[in-house]
């Protein structure tokens, strides 16, 4: 007698193991009744009916899934590599199993092709210097399609833009042109000011002599406090008019 008692309590427990099943708090259970679709429960404790039915265990947290890096030819003919991340998750669980039959794969190369076909329509410049406005494209139309399978997709990333050696060079020549081309006009807009605070400084001195003089003195005393061996002192030339005419008038 002891021995089918034991038997008994076995199956017992048995069957009490595969009818209750806990889910944690971000785990919802998509429970199928003869291959029917039942409900979603959870989370906490849930009982199933043994033989009868079946559980899918689906996570609702957020989801970080790497895009493999995509070959993409841009709009201007340009070969580049480019990867991406998505971030999404399941917000309705029933649909995530019944509508799709691997939701995460399903979103995998849904985002690999739309990567490809949205970065086939930019030109390189716009891939480069517009990476948030190409995002939101990118997470909208995703977000579109996934939408009927149950999932939210928040976020998309490009995250790196590999490319060609050909294409790094020829942007690194241009960014160091239009560094040149910033400096160049940097020191033509300096040399302009300077010439407009010169033509103000000469405006105020002309309408005095003395200023002048006084600019001459001060110009020697700078030059004399170098310590130079060598002075040249600046003479203006209207010292020398009344001696030229002088000159002119015994010659004539």
């Amino acid at each position: 007698m002891g021995i089918p008692v034991i038997v008994v309590v076995f199956f017992v427990i048995m069957i009490l193991a595969s009818a209750i099943r806990i889910l944690r708090e971000y785990e919802r259970a998509v429970v199928f009744r003869l291959g029917r679709l039942v409900g979603v429960k959870g989370p906490g404790l849930v009982i199933l009916i043994p033989i009868f039915d079946r559980m899918v265990r689906v996570s609702l947290r957020v989801v970080a899934m790497d895009v493999a890096p995509q070959d993409v030819i841009t709009k201007d003919n340009v070969s580049v590599k480019v990867n991406a991340v998505v971030y999404f998750r399941v917000m309705s669980a029933d649909k995530a199993i019944v509508e799709v039959e691997d939701f995460l794969y399903a979103t995998t190369q849904l985002a690999q092709t739309t990567l490809r076909s949205v970065l086939g329509q930019v030109e390189l410049d716009q891939l480069l210097g517009e990476r948030e406005a190409i995002n939101q494209r990118l997470q909208q139309i995703i977000d579109e399609q996934t939408d009927s399978w149950g999932i939210k997709v928040s976020l998309v990333e490009v995250k790196h833009v590999d490319l060609p050696v050909e294409m790094q060079r020829a942007i690194a020549r241009q960014a160091e042109a239009e560094r040149e081309r910033r400096a160049k006009v940097i020191h033509a807009d300096g040399e302009y000011q300077a010439s407009q605070k010169l033509f103000e400084a000469a405006n105020i001195l002309s309408q005095n002599q003395m200023t002048l003089q006084l600019r001459f003195l001060q110009t020697l005393t700078e030059v004399a406090s170098e310590k130079n061996s060598t002075m040249i002192f600046p003479v203006p030339i209207d010292l020398f008019e009344p001696l030229i005419a002088k000159l002119k008038k015994e010659t004539s």
